[in-house]
């Protein structure tokens, strides 16, 4: 008899290391990404331009890929996509060295689609989960990332000085280490996710069928999203996923503007990606303990909260802890609205529903970047992190809504 429980454990283990891998190549590149932008353009409104094309590439590529995971299974797809993140990692490294902004995007396209795959990841581990563990197992992918928010912003500068003394551009550095973190990872997912979840998640359904989602007929997307807690799910997972990147993007060229070196730069990005991914395992555990609701709300309040922290100084300590709550507060709404999301779906719903979820998170992030670009010209930071501030307040009063209504009902 197969033991559903270890083989989950196995396979939530692979998934943290590809998680872990993967999120320490795209945070390397994301640290620079604004500065290249800058750079290579040669003007400062173009500087979310490249986060915003890596972002909409991966928004766009997001559904397809829940049908490709559905196609292919998890394992293959999830191999598919690192392998076209090493090819994009690859063109944006060329494109620093030839100064190339147009090769530079399409770098970016490479590698948002391939982090649309890698994101998908944690549904993976949902699905092979006993339901009441749901959040605990999204969390124990997600938390892979506290790798990749260690390692990745500190690798530019070693990386970048490497790549100097062979008289190349030293922001290259970065995108030749997240091309070797993305094979590593491709090899990891190759060899170890086996059996493959989606495979697993259909003998969960059938261990646990009274707290699976069942329908005779798939639901549309109109239909899965008009129930209140899937929509309170998307938005939750949508404007904290804006918010965030509309702070996070344009940091560093806002530190650049105010003398800081790339080890300051490092300093305060390595702080928000580790808000972002350390305390994912509290979130999950939250999530099935308190449930969704209160985890979510907890999360946007800390966004509010840190849009405002982040206006009081351009100094390193201000930034850093502003920039950590951001993290956090992402990660609360992240974790918290994927598990009420997983919750809302029958196994033949998951894939493409999950998908189409990612594309407008996606969407929403791509706004967030291109707009900060534009408005940190125009505006400054200040008023864009009170935008951001203002915003945060919609997935709050969402889910407090929700939360109070079910008590009434209750």
């Amino acid at each position: 008899m197969i033991n559903l429980e270890s083989i989950a454990r196995k396979i939530t283990t692979i998934l943290f290391t590809q998680q872990a891998l993967a999120s320490a190549g795209f945070i390397a590149a994301a640290t620079l990404n604004s500065i290249v932008g800058k750079e290579l353009s040669g003007h400062p409104n173009w500087a979310g331009v490249p986060t915003a094309i890596y972002l909409l590439a991966g928004a766009f590529a997001a559904f397809g890929w829940g049908y490709v995971f559905d196609a292919i299974g998890r394992r293959n797809g999830l191999t598919s996509g690192l392998i076209i993140g090493a090819i994009g990692s690859g063109i944006s490294f060329y494109a620093i060295a030839i100064h190339s902004f147009a090769f530079f995007l399409g770098g970016m396209v490479f590698m948002g689609i391939a982090n649309a795959a890698v994101q998908l990841a944690r549904f993976a581990a949902a699905e092979v989960s006993n339901p009441q563990h749901r959040g605990r197992a999204i969390s124990n992918v997600v938390i892979g990332g506290t790798v990749g928010s260690v390692v990745g912003p500190f690798v530019a500068g070693p990386a970048g000085k490497a790549i100097l003394s062979f008289g190349i551009n030293e922001l290259a550095g970065a995108y030749l280490v997240s091309l070797i973190l993305f094979v590593i990872a491709a090899v990891v997912i190759f060899i170890g996710l086996r059996p493959d979840p989606r495979e697993i998640a259909k003998q969960i359904a059938e261990k646990y069928p009274d707290t699976i989602m069942r329908s005779k007929v798939v639901r549309s997307m109109v239909q899965i999203f008009s129930q209140p807690a899937a929509l309170v799910a998307l938005i939750s997972m949508v404007l904290g996923q804006m918010v965030m990147v509309l702070i996070m993007v344009i940091t560093s060229l806002h530190m650049r503007d105010h003398n800081h070196l790339l080890g300051d730069i490092s300093i305060v990005i390595s702080s928000h990606t580790f808000g972002m991914f350390a305390f994912s395992i509290i979130s999950g555990r939250l999530s099935d303990r308190w449930g969704r609701l209160p985890v979510i709300i907890t999360g946007s309040a800390t966004l509010m909260l840190a849009c405002i922290a982040a206006t009081l100084s351009p100094d390193v300590l201000p930034l850093s802890v502003a920039l950590f709550l951001l993290g956090l507060g992402w990660n609360f709404c992240f974790v918290g609205g994927s598990t009420l999301l997983a919750d809302q779906l029958s196994p033949l719903e998951r894939s493409r529903t999950q998908g189409f979820n990612d594309l407008l998170v996606g969407l929403a992030s791509a706004v967030g970047s291109l707009g900060s670009g534009f408005i940190f010209a125009s505006l400054g930071f200040n008023t864009m992190s009170w935008i951001a501030a203002a915003v945060s307040i919609i997935p709050l009063a969402a889910a407090s809504y929700l939360s109070l209504r079910r008590v009434a009902v209750s």
